[in-house]
């Protein structure tokens, strides 16, 4: 990433904010996949900005591959997080919705828990950030939130992302912890606000296992799990010194997830699932990540 978007000045916090609206807009539905974004002077008028920041956010979410932007066409939306609720799941019975709901549900509890895996924690910052505004805003009023995230080790050789034509390219994993690193702090940032006054326990843990992600996996408040399979593609993007390159890379964002739910019967499917989810989530936690 572009050092002047991560810097302290006016112009990188005016970058993350822009930039941290959007892909807030994409995750929770306001902007659906297939959907064209505002014109970009219709969105520096929106969050009172520069087109040259609108320009460096939309050139970043493109690279990230949340849109896809084309010379006089404007910016379409590529992905956003779908889930599909199996048979059993009350009123998601067999539908596909947005992730934003069930973790607006989740945060609705008194008592909120959280433990994700996953290969960055870029959606998962989105969904924070809008659950403490509601905190904030004293939409819900959870006494306790505790989260745990588990990351691939950043000192990891993982299998993607790659350079196809350079397989020993450090750029593109450094570009991918770089988008970690990014999200992981606005989250962690997000959630230390709430013990202002806001939340009366707040825990933020985050370890890295040497693993390469092929699934995430959401689970919440220890009844309800969420499970997706990313899936490996080849996309360009422009890797640090201005290269536009061919990675090989992964659908996280556009990648369906699967919804389980825990209740009575201990050999349901989804309480087998959501079990055996936190079993595994557990002892990867416990044994393997540092």
């Amino acid at each position: 990433m572009e050092g002047e978007q991560s810097s302290g000045d006016g112009g990188g916090r005016e970058f993350q904010r822009v930039a941290g609206a959007l892909r807030t807009a994409m995750t929770d539905g306001t902007y659906e996949r297939g959907v064209r974004l505002p014109a970009q002077r219709d969105l520096a008028k929106q969050f009172g900005v520069s087109r040259d920041t609108i320009q460096r956010v939309l050139k970043d979410l493109a690279d990230e591959g949340w849109i896809e932007s084309r010379q006089g066409s404007g910016s379409v939306v590529r992905k956003t997080q779908q889930v599909h609720s199996p048979v059993g799941n009350g009123a998601h019975i067999g539908r596909r919705i947005t992730l934003g709901p069930l973790v607006a549900a989740a945060f609705n509890a008194p008592e909120v828990t959280l433990d994700v895996f996953t290969l960055t924690s870029e959606s998962l910052d989105a969904h924070i950030r809008l659950q403490a505004e509601r905190v904030i805003n004293e939409e819900i009023k959870p006494r306790r939130i505790a989260l745990r995230l588990l990351l691939p080790a950043e000192t990891s050789r993982l299998a993607y992302p790659r350079n196809q034509q350079r397989p020993d390219d450090p750029r593109p994993l450094e570009r991918l912890n770089e988008i970690s690193r990014r999200h992981t702090e606005s989250l962690r940032a997000a959630l230390e606000t709430l013990r202002d006054g806001y939340v009366p326990e707040v825990s933020v843990e985050i370890k890295h296992a040497p693993l390469t992600p092929n699934t995430k996996l959401y689970l919440l408040n220890g009844v309800e799990a969420l499970h997706g399979f990313y899936e490996l593609i080849e996309r360009q993007v422009t890797l640090a010194g201005g290269q536009e390159e061919t990675i090989l890379d992964v659908v996280g964002l556009g990648a369906t997830m699967f919804h389980f739910v825990k209740d009575d019967d201990p050999e349901s499917q989804g309480s087998l699932f959501v079990d055996a989810a936190q079993a595994w989530f557990d002892s990867q936690w416990r044994l393997l990540a540092e």
